[in-house]
């Protein structure tokens, strides 16, 4: 999921959630964003949360906007407006100076770092709920906390087992053998793909985004190869009609993928993925008492009991310590936990991203094109 351009199998945008339980909504009870609810300020009758449909506003509201409810007594309103449609319409807000139209707005990171760095989001730094989580709730190459990262993703290699009978893909290079050739395939603006070309094509991530040149090479001796190129719907056609042995996607859509009886599987290769994040973030220009209750509510969604039921069925790490990986993730490169599985993604910064995705997008379809 990225910048809003990878909507898993085109479900709504995330349909592949699947309905999760509201285990440990009790947990509220005595969380420390709650103690001194009776001196705070005072209340509005609900807050708006701008969301994704279908299942993804499902598991949000069984893990974090009914516990809320429960505990605050503030409903909680979703707003199903998409990410790039209500972006301008905060940013117009904060222009003009009018109270914006939600109160919450839950966004890829890469989106939400073009907010902050435009001066429309409000500084978080101060929940007390930070002090709990992982250095992956921090944005990167963004002072303070004008979003909170609330979970990550990775674009693993998925492939067909049969297509590679001596096992996994080591390298993303093993798609440069001939075998392969218009059996693999790419999102058509190669999001996920441009950083481990970097490293495949013989370059360091260091330099990017200032010598990329390694990574256009790299992409060069893919497009040789006839990738297919499209969006998560069609990756999923293909690889249920047998057209494709590999390819390039977010980690959730390979399980979800696999869950629905297609052969396939997936694998971090020795070059490394990129790992991307979604976060929750406030626009400026909130009456005090709610922009208050909001930070409230996003304070909560980076506790264990709340990241616990909606992180679940998305089968997606969060920021919290402690929170158990669905049985079949255990272990999985795709649903890192450890130093050393982070050490094997790659995380460049999103205001880098936001600078010069762009950039990137054409020159990857210039060479696909060429």
């Amino acid at each position: 999921m990225t910048g809003s351009t990878k909507p898993p199998f085109n479900f709504g945008r995330r349909r592949f959630l699947q309905d999760v339980g509201l285990a440990g909504a009790a947990g509220l009870v005595g969380m420390p964003f709650g103690r001194a609810f009776a001196a705070e300020p005072e209340k509005p009758k609900e807050i708006i949360v701008r969301a994704w449909g279908g299942s993804w506003v499902d598991s949000l509201k069984k893990g974090v906007s009914d516990p809320f409810t429960k505990a605050t007594g503030i409903a909680v309103r979703h707003d199903l407006t998409e990410d790039n449609e209500i972006q301008p319409k905060l940013w117009a807000a904060a222009a003009q100076k009018r109270v914006p139209p939600i109160h919450v707005n839950w966004d890829t990171t890469t989106n939400a770092t073009k907010s902050a760095l435009r001066g429309v989001t409000e500084d978080l730094s101060d929940l007390s709920n930070l002090a709990g989580v992982t250095e992956l709730a921090k944005p990167v190459g963004l002072d303070g906390y004008p979003i909170v990262n609330t979970y990550g993703y990775v674009y693993v290699l998925a492939y067909r087992p049969g297509a590679f009978p001596d096992g996994a893909p080591k390298s993303w290079k093993d798609l440069l053998d001939p075998k392969f050739k218009g059996r693999i395939a790419l999102y058509n603006d190669g999001i996920g793909f441009h950083f481990p070309a970097q490293v495949a094509g013989g370059g360091k991530l260091e330099d990017i985004p200032d010598n990329m040149q390694p990574a256009w090479d790299f992409i060069a001796k893919i497009k040789e190869q006839a990738p297919l190129l499209g969006e998560d719907p069609d990756f999923t056609a293909w690889f249920q009609k047998g057209e494709i042995d590999a390819a390039c996607t977010i980690s959730t859509n390979a399980r979800e993928a696999k869950a629905n009886g297609v052969d396939i599987a997936w694998t971090v290769p020795e070059e490394g993925a990129k790992y991307d994040t979604d976060g929750l973030w406030i626009p400026k220009g909130l009456p005090e008492n709610e922009l208050y209750w909001a930070k409230q509510y996003i304070n909560f969604a980076i506790t264990k009991e709340a990241q616990q039921v909606w992180l679940d069925g998305l089968g997606l790490p969060g920021v919290v310590p402690g929170v158990t990986p669905p049985a079949d993730l255990v272990g999985d490169p795709s649903y890192p936990t450890t130093e050393a599985d982070f050490g094997k993604l790659i995380r460049i910064s999103s205001k880098v991203q936001v600078e010069h995705e762009s950039e990137w997008f054409g020159k990857f379809k210039e060479i696909m094109q060429g």
